[in-house]
């Protein structure tokens, strides 16, 4: 009969590649979607005609979805999809797809499988786009892509620079488009892609120029702005007497309630900054924009978030500071991590705060996430404990005799401040709630 058999023998320390489910697994990693069927115990196992293959406007969405399933089964539904067919200067097809991701930074390299002519190559495709589209998952198939070669080789290689900035662009498109045709849809979609445009903005300057017009900010109050929407809303009332206009976020709404609280009391507007890439991302914007700067609500006094030099006198004199300095000191017993510093604030605001440097805090934050200020990360974190010189609790304190009780109202003056920062922890976070059930007792 017309074909060829084709023996192989195998050694007896491979004998495992003899069993069926061995065999049967590497028949569908490598032919799944090969273009000859493929017959393993009585059934095709193959995909002749993948949906890559197929002119796009023959598709369905529940089509694109099921082959999102038959690639990575169990998972969720991606929330949208590029087609890539191409033939000139190079051949490439695929489908791209966005999953939903989370808000922690890991980037994976087994997303996007790579194919060359229906055949399987590899699910590292690592040098052949660039790294934030790894966040992606999907096919690309492209005979025009060299195999076995070295990293370098790839890098040079002016097919796959093609290819790369091909797909790149395509992937801008789609989001300026999808963007454009319906902005509530897009921003309902934003918490699962943002990531993916942060990375992209930051590794890609031509993809950072596209995004311009799509990369959202998100307010507390759960509205959407581009860079230059945002600006122009907050630039009246937020800034200051250098002519800076200050963006204020938080990577928390309820872990620092307290500090928003405060800057909403100004009338001031927060935006929620909650990725690992966000302090990339602010150094990155102040960069590229004048006269334009973020803060984050607890960076320091609300009154010197924006400064607008509004000068508050001291309710304590020079004398009356050196009196109650050295009770903070023996409250946080020497700790190196804290810096004691006398502020003339709002007499309603707390008697003592934690503010922590905006600069080193990001340059902390960065280093964490990888990509730079490693010098950074190495060091210990350092807070300002600030003492609010116009708070009544400190006339008070000046009046006490006793000693003991100057320090015990200073401790939980410092409590509160450190449990507003969640950095009263341990010991000292368990004789907190004792004394103050001790006190809610005796005041009943």
């Amino acid at each position: 009969t017309t074909g060829t058999d084709i023996i192989l023998n195998i050694s007896e320390d491979a004998l495992d590649f003899l069993e069926d489910s061995r065999i049967e697994f590497l028949l569908k990693k490598y032919c799944k979607f090969l273009p000859v069927s493929i017959e393993f115990k009585d059934q095709v196992i193959n995909n002749t005609k993948p949906l890559w293959t197929k002119k796009p406007q023959d598709i369905t969405d529940e089509e694109y979805k099921a082959f999102y399933q038959e690639l990575y089964p169990y998972s969720d539904e991606p929330l949208f999809w590029i087609h890539l067919n191409v033939d000139y200067p190079f051949n490439l097809t695929g489908v791209l797809f966005f999953p939903k991701l989370k808000q922690t930074f890991e980037p994976k390299k087994d997303r996007i499988q790579l194919y060359s002519n229906q055949v399987f190559v590899t699910d590292n495709v690592e040098n052949i786009v660039p790294d934030y589209l790894n966040l992606l998952q999907g096919v690309i198939d492209s005979p025009d892509i060299p195999l076995n070669v070295s990293r370098s080789y790839l890098q040079s290689d002016a097919n796959v620079k093609k290819i790369s900035n091909y797909i790149t662009k395509k992937v801008a498109d789609k989001l300026q488009e999808l963007y454009k045709a319906n902005r509530e849809d897009f921003e309902n979609k934003w918490n699962d892609i943002k990531l993916f445009v942060q990375y992209g903005v930051l590794s890609d300057e031509k993809f950072a120029e596209k995004a311009s017009d799509f990369n959202l900010l998100k307010s507390i109050d759960n509205q959407y702005y581009t860079l230059n929407e945002y600006f122009d809303k907050i630039k009246e009332n937020q800034t200051d007497k250098d002519n800076k206009i200050v963006a204020l976020y938080t990577y928390s709404i309820e872990e620092q309630d307290n500090y928003i609280d405060a800057v909403k009391t100004k009338g001031y507007d927060i935006l929620l900054m909650d990725t690992v890439l966000d302090s990339h991302l602010t150094n990155h914007w102040e960069s590229k924009l004048e006269n334009k700067t973020f803060k984050r609500v607890d960076a320091d006094l609300v009154d010197k978030l924006i400064d607008k030099d509004i000068k508050i006198e001291s309710k304590l004199t020079e004398d009356q500071q050196n009196l109650i300095k050295p009770i903070f000191e023996q409250v946080i017993n020497e700790d190196k991590r804290f810096t004691i510093v006398f502020e003339s604030a709002d007499a309603k605001e707390l008697p003592v705060m934690i503010t922590q440097s905006e600069f080193m805090r990001r340059m902390k934050d960065m280093s964490a996430a990888g990509g730079g200020a490693s010098f950074y990360g190495a060091m210990p974190d350092q807070y300002n404990l600030v003492i609010n010189s116009n708070h009544d609790l400190f006339q008070k304190i000046l009046q006490q005799t006793s000693p003991e009780k100057q320090q015990s109202v200073i401790k939980q003056a410092v409590d509160i401040a450190l449990l507003s920062q969640n950095l009263l922890k341990g010991s000292d976070l368990t004789n907190f709630i004792k004394n103050n059930v001790t006190q809610l007792v005796a005041s009943n």
